[in-house]
């Protein structure tokens, strides 16, 4: 199963990819797709570390070259790079873009406007925010379209993501609300994790034990919050008697604000969003970070 988008001619072929920058993110992306269905022979990827591409074409049987040749090659360019190396690589693969390439952004605060204008005029971009959840296929990504992209190609940057999870397209102006919540959301609930399990150990428990006890009420919890529908507060109330242990616990956490703390980390995680935006474009323009 591979998408298909029509030639000139009007006849449909296979959309050939390439992922520039296969750390983790990128890896998840195109092993998504693998597991998905595509076929290995229209993906390409790249990296810094020749032997990091050596792994990745072992272990998935796809192509490793430069920037260059692999967005010379693609339909679709998904560009997995930290937001501080972004501008320079659009700036190196924009001569190498055919007309009516697709360019998906997974670095976070670079706004769509700001990777246009480092590749050539009216190419369409689609900007992603991801999570790490996506490596077990249980990711949440949201997609934004920018001024060039139409819903031909959020459909494809959608059908791109599907293999590893949810996809939710959004306007852009929720992005960094989006980051602050679903895309650093798992280092929240890892660090909350990291709190119980250390809690079960004092408490006595094994460690192993803990963790999977943790684990699989963390896992199931928020299974049962997505196929209920119910709100979070009935759930929570349907675990909480009256003079109960969970009172007891919860009234603890309100004791010591952990709500507040939530709302302000999340705050901070938006603001931060921003700010990698801001320096994004300066840097675009050439003004000083």
């Amino acid at each position: 199963m591979t998408a298909r988008q029509e030639d000139a001619t009007g006849t449909e072929r296979p959309t050939r990819l390439a992922v520039l920058g296969a750390g983790v993110m990128g890896e998840t992306v195109l092993s998504g797709l693998i597991r998905a269905g595509w076929d290995p022979g229209r993906i390409v990827a790249t990296d810094r570390r020749p032997e990091r591409c050596t792994e990745l074409t072992e272990r998935y049987g796809i192509a490793t070259t430069g920037n260059t040749e692999a967005a010379a090659g693609a339909d679709t360019v998904v560009v997995v790079v930290k937001p501080q190396d972004m501008t320079a690589l659009l700036d190196e693969i924009a001569p190498a873009l055919r007309p009516g390439t697709l360019v998906a952004s997974l670095a976070a605060g670079v706004a769509t406007d700001v990777i246009e204008a480092h590749l050539p005029a009216g190419t369409p971009v689609v900007r992603v925010m991801p999570n790490t959840p996506a490596q077990v296929d249980e990711g949440m990504a949201a997609i934004s379209p920018g001024a060039h992209a139409d819903a031909d190609h959020v459909e494809r940057v959608a059908s791109i993501l599907a293999g590893t999870g949810r996809v939710l397209s959004l306007p852009e102006r929720y992005l960094d609300a989006v980051t602050a919540i679903s895309g650093t959301g798992p280092a929240y609930l890892f660090f909350v994790v990291e709190a119980m399990i250390e809690a079960g150990v004092h408490l006595g428990l094994p460690r192993d034990v803990a963790t999977q006890l943790v684990g699989q009420t963390m896992y199931g919890s928020a299974k049962l919050l997505l196929e209920t529908g119910e709100h979070p507060t009935v759930l929570r109330e349907q675990v909480t008697s009256p003079g109960g242990t969970t009172a007891a616990a919860i009234r603890t956490l309100e004791d010591h604000k952990v709500r507040a703390a939530f709302l302000g980390a999340i705050e901070d995680a938006r603001d931060r969003s921003r700010a990698l935006a801001q320096a994004a474009r300066e840097a675009g323009t050439g003004s000083v970070r």
